[in-house]
């Protein structure tokens, strides 16, 4: 007879596997991400274009955490190039200095990382409109502000590009107190889907990934271990994503393994409905 493991047993995927290592995915290429400071999806997103051969261009709103970055990434990977740019996503004038800026710091740009955003728990019978402002501001608004000067930097140049957006499974589930977080990651959905239409004129290919659940350090500072714990438990595999694991799916979009692929939201979720 054939033995079938109980619901409540441990998947085998409960543990998070090795780091993979990197296959030269974006060598050569020249990489902007946005909110890289720090131990989120951010900087690991940008080690992983640095371990995938890319040079890179780490940009953040905190100057300190953003050259630490920076620096970081430079010892780590000393045959390649790493940048700084401080840039507030609120600021149209900071987000259109740092395209400009990072062409001219790495003599290109192939691909943006938008990554940028801000979330919180608040129940929306007692949220305020400045609650509800910020978040939209930050993550819809600033990915909207970074899309569109990087489009204008795509027109004017001779060359392809990639646009990879971080969305999140909340723009498709229902969550008590993420109403704002969840409109503005909804938005981000749709602007790519949007967005994508427009880029291919200029050769810009735009995708964005919608995690689940990836715990880090700066994650934890905005929900309660209790929440997290309890999200986790729900996945498939009954953990969170590490950081990583995000990230490569981020090079990946990055990379001419999806050369046909754009307008594209990919779950990072282990398939929770």
């Amino acid at each position: 007879m054939t033995q079938h493991k109980s619901p409540l047993a441990a998947s085998p995927l409960s543990t998070v596997p090795e780091e993979t290592s990197g296959h030269g995915l974006l060598a050569g290429k020249k990489v902007v991400v946005t909110a890289a400071a720090g131990t989120g999806i951010g900087f690991s997103a940008a080690r992983r274009a640095a371990l995938e051969g890319a040079d890179v261009l780490v940009s953040d709103f905190h100057e300190r955490r953003m050259n630490e970055a920076r620096d970081t990434l430079a010892a780590e990977f000393p045959e390649q190039r790493f940048e700084a740019i401080t840039c507030n996503v609120q600021s149209t004038s900071d987000v259109d200095a740092l395209i400009s800026g990072a062409a001219e710091k790495l003599g290109r740009i192939d691909v943006l990382v938008n990554n940028a955003g801000f979330g919180g728990e608040g129940e929306l019978v007692d949220m305020t409109d400045e609650d509800w402002d910020r978040v939209l501001d930050i993550t819809l608004n600033g990915t909207f502000r970074a899309t569109r000067a990087a489009l204008r930097y795509f027109r004017d140049v001779p060359h392809n590009g990639v646009i990879v957006n971080n969305a999140s499974v909340l723009g498709w589930r229902a969550q008590r107190a993420q109403a704002h977080y969840a409109a503005a990651k909804a938005g981000v959905m749709a602007l790519t889907r949007c967005s994508a239409i427009e880029g291919a004129d200029f050769g810009v290919r735009i995708n964005a990934i919608a995690p689940s659940i990836a715990r880090h350090a700066f994650l934890e500072k905005s929900a309660s271990a209790e929440l997290l714990d309890e999200l986790a438990a729900k996945e498939a595999f009954g953990r969170a994503a590490d950081v990583w694991e995000v990230a490569a799916t981020i090079a990946m979009l990055a990379s001419d393994y999806t050369t046909y692929l754009t307008g594209e939201v990919v779950s990072i979720s282990s398939q929770r409905a």
